[in-house]
């Protein structure tokens, strides 16, 4: 059986460019699966890459729980000098980031193409 999959919950590395990880997060995200999501998201920042997408496309479902894991990796993973940003959220996901004002704290991107292009401005503007 594959690790990344927890009950409804499957969290794996689809792609590595430079410095950014794409993070596909597949299934919903509630109490019983929010600690996964935020022990998988350090995992994938401790296998290298800084700056961590998330897309959230395959999310059906994502409650307060799983805005705390977010928060939580984000957390962790700045420790270290890492970054999370969200691409592909759905509209009811979004308005929840909105109402509780994580939008601020994470980057949000209509898709990943557009997330790994402002990594990659923000790292060659150095």
């Amino acid at each position: 059986p594959d690790p990344g999959v927890i009950g409804e919950l499957e969290v794996e590395i689809a792609m590595v460019r430079g410095e950014s990880a794409v993070v596909v997060v597949t299934g919903e995200i509630d109490l019983r699966t929010a600690d996964t999501l935020c022990a998988r998201l350090v995992e994938a920042r401790g296998e290298g890459p800084r700056r961590l997408v998330v897309d959230f496309a395959a999310v059906e479902f994502c409650d307060a729980a799983g805005l705390g894991a977010l928060v939580g990796a984000r957390n962790r993973i700045a420790v270290s000098g890492g970054e999370i940003s969200l691409a592909r959220v759905r509209p009811a996901q979004l308005r929840l980031l909105r109402i509780t004002g994580l939008d601020r704290l994470f980057a949000v991107h209509p898709d990943v193409a557009s997330a790994l292009a402002e990594h990659d401005s923000s790292t060659t503007s150095r």
